[in-house]
């Protein structure tokens, strides 16, 4: 797994990518949509800007899996969002928009996790490198 440092990078490249492509290139990867989420950082109470992908949507749902490539530990920005699950998604080339994030109850995860592995086996070998149940993320949007 990547340190925080080079996790770091990779968003900052990431941004790049968008920003010099004017937002035509880097909106997919791994045929996922990616977004930034924006969270609240539990300690700091700082915004906190992450670039995730989405393997899946329902609806208005988007969700992201808390995954950290099966590492042990849970992302930062997983714990911040359970913190506080008032957040910020800019999707696409849309602007930032406020959302409710929450953990996917047992119920929906035994649901998706089986459409998520299907169709992107990287989460399922994730799952298998860790012993933490890996969590499903569902932003939902704020009415």
């Amino acid at each position: 797994m990547p340190s925080d440092t080079q996790l770091k990078i990779m968003n900052g490249v990431h941004r790049a990518i968008l920003k010099l492509s004017f937002g035509k290139a880097g909106y997919k990867v791994s045929g996922m949509h990616v977004l930034e989420l924006t969270t609240t950082g539990r300690k700091s109470g700082e915004q906190r800007a992450v670039m995730l992908t989405s393997p899946l949507q329902e609806g208005d749902t988007i969700i992201v899996i808390a995954s950290r490539g099966g590492d042990p530990t849970h992302p930062a920005w997983y714990h911040n969002l359970v913190a506080n699950p008032d957040v910020q998604v800019a999707w696409r080339d849309e602007p930032a928009k406020p959302m409710k994030a929450r953990t996917a109850n047992p119920e929906e995860r035994a649901r998706l996790w089986p459409i998520i592995t299907k169709h992107h086996r990287n989460y399922a070998g994730y799952q298998k490198k860790t012993d933490r149940e890996i969590p499903v993320v569902l932003l939902e949007p704020v009415s």
